[in-house]
């Protein structure tokens, strides 16, 4: 019998909790995004744009802090937590409370004058996301992190945000950066060119694009010994799909089977697939929940009509 919790953040319909016998609907009306573990069992949050929140096992919220800024994920390293914007700030807290304080160093990133904003004209209307950290990472011991900027790479950084580096082209537009638990080396990276691998802790990439049926992706997670991602041709496109390459240097990519649908109703994007242990679980733009329990072998059905989803964390 399953016994996680999938929590399934939207844009704009609060947090749904899906369980093997219930769906919660949790801050209904408010915006949750930048799910991520706390540390401690439960989970953290962006809620209503401008707050960082934690929510317990039990479902209890509580609010760490508030920003004038637009806060776009957040990431608990240690007794840190790490919170990125949407204009491309980088702030912290402390675990034990106070103030959320900018990490200026990030200010000064090598080729920063060059970032740029994702969006684009449709219809003579500016659509896209803004020039922001769109995820955040560390490597399993904590001592190296990433941020993905859209559009401005992956700079790192290997003294706890006191100094960032870049580290891949800018171009490649990254949507979402993972590192691996097991292995501190290996870092992915879903990007507009492909597949993006480090097995050196970012200091360089490789990129893979063979056997996809587009190019451009948007979520990546590391389940196991495998990278699974999901790619599609647009943010508006009608079908994803849902991709898995083993972490092998020889690995090879190929798309997800065992009950995963051929393609995902609309895309699935940055944050949209989440691992913990064996469990796996994907949310795509229709708002349908899959998840496995098997490492990504073998998929059900967990949910669906969640609205949009934001972002989805395994618990």
């Amino acid at each position: 019998m399953r016994s996680q919790t999938i929590l399934v953040a939207t844009w704009n319909d609060g947090l749904f909790a899906v369980s093997s016998d219930a769906l919660d609907h949790e801050f209904a009306n408010v915006s949750v995004r930048g799910l991520a573990p706390d540390g401690r069992g439960g989970a953290l949050a962006i809620t209503g744009g401008h707050s960082l929140s934690r929510r317990t096992s039990n479902g209890e919220w509580t609010t760490l802090a508030t920003s004038d800024f637009e806060l776009s994920c957040c990431m608990a390293v240690g007794d840190v937590v790490y919170v990125g914007t949407d204009d491309a700030r980088m702030l912290q807290i402390r675990d034990g409370g106070g103030e959320l304080e900018p990490i200026d160093a990030f200010h000064h990133v090598v080729g920063r004058d060059a970032w740029f904003a994702g969006s684009a004209i449709v219809n003579g209307q500016r659509v896209g996301p803004p020039l922001g950290v769109r995820s955040l990472a560390a490597n399993s011991s904590g001592s190296i992190l990433f941020a993905n900027v859209h559009v401005g790479g992956i700079p790192r950084s290997i003294d706890g945000g006191r100094s960032w580096q870049p580290t891949i082209d800018i171009h490649s537009d990254i949507h979402e950066v993972s590192a691996a638990h097991a292995n501190p080396g290996i870092v992915v990276a879903a990007a507009a060119v492909g597949l993006c691998i480090s097995r050196d802790s970012g200091k360089t990439w490789t990129i893979e694009r063979e056997g996809l049926h587009d190019a451009h992706c948007y979520a990546v997670a590391i389940a196991g010994d495998d990278i699974l991602f999901a790619a599609a041709r647009d943010p508006f496109a009608a079908p994803g799909r849902i991709y898995r390459r083993s972490l092998r240097p020889n690995g090879f990519v190929e798309a997800v089977e065992g009950g995963m649908p051929a393609w995902t109703e609309g895309m699935v994007d940055t944050g949209c697939i989440a691992t913990r242990g064996p469990a796996v679980a994907v949310a795509d733009k229709g708002g349908n929940l899959y998840g496995s329990d098997d490492f990504g072998r073998t998929w059900s059905c967990r949910g669906t009509g969640l609205r949009t989803p934001s972002s989805i964390l395994v618990c």
